[in-house]
């Protein structure tokens, strides 16, 4: 199955609210549950913090990539285990993937994603290879460091960090006509089933809480968000 062919597995969480539907699937982060595609699952997010262009800690100035957007990388030797991100994928067509083994099967994936605007991704140290093809640079980010949050997101921007690119609050999405528009709660960035603590997909107006212990929020095809 060719690179592309590959769908991101938490695609069918999209679909369905978690809780809502038993037969809810998402991207594997450390259970290894596999799903079919559907850009709101876990294609990750914005470029654009807070409504301005890399602004965040995660996107500060003098930050050098970590490793390139095309190519497949050893965990260890090539790429050291780690949180990584990309910004700037404007057309959806970035893919990558955390695999156990480079025996390109399917059931060698533990995590994947298309990503429209920005990605978080958690390399982990049991992680053998990542993949990735025409996606931005991916940078390394620093842990303590520290930005000013925005409170107003572009609605198809992809993963936010919570704290460093988005403030935590309430923030309302209007003019979504159909339910196209994805919203997610995240507590990490494994993109596991395990990893999302809340999502919808959404017709109309939507209304959502971040906490400020959450990790990332996620949103794809809405309306820009704008702190209540």
């Amino acid at each position: 199955m060719g690179m592309k062919a590959k769908v991101a597995f938490g695609a069918v969480v999209g679909f369905v609210v978690i809780g809502a539907v038993s037969a809810n699937a998402g991207n594997d982060g450390k259970d290894g549950v596999s799903g079919t595609g559907h850009k709101g699952s876990s294609a990750s997010a914005g470029h654009e913090s807070g409504g301005t262009k890399d602004s965040g800690g995660a996107g500060a100035a003098g930050k050098k990539a970590a490793f390139g957007g095309d190519g497949d990388y050893r965990v260890g030797t090539d790429v050291q285990p780690g949180t990584y991100r990309t910004a700037g994928n404007t057309d959806g067509l970035c893919y990558w993937e955390r695999a156990k083994d480079a025996s390109g099967e399917l059931d060698s994936m533990l995590a994947n994603d298309n990503v429209s605007g920005t990605s978080y991704v958690t390399i982990k140290p049991t992680d053998k290879l990542f993949k990735s093809h025409d996606c931005e640079d991916w940078e390394a980010v620093d842990p303590k460091a520290e930005g000013t949050p925005g409170s107003s997101m572009d609605g198809d921007g992809g993963m936010y960090k919570v704290g460093t690119d988005i403030a935590p609050g309430t923030y309302r999405s209007a003019g979504n006509t159909d339910d196209g528009c994805y919203w997610e709660r995240v507590k990490d960035a494994g993109h596991g089933l395990d990893s999302i603590i809340a999502n919808n997909n959404v017709k109309g107006t939507a209304v959502v809480t971040i906490s400020p212990s959450d990790a990332y929020f996620k949103t794809n095809g809405c309306g820009d968000w704008k702190k209540a």
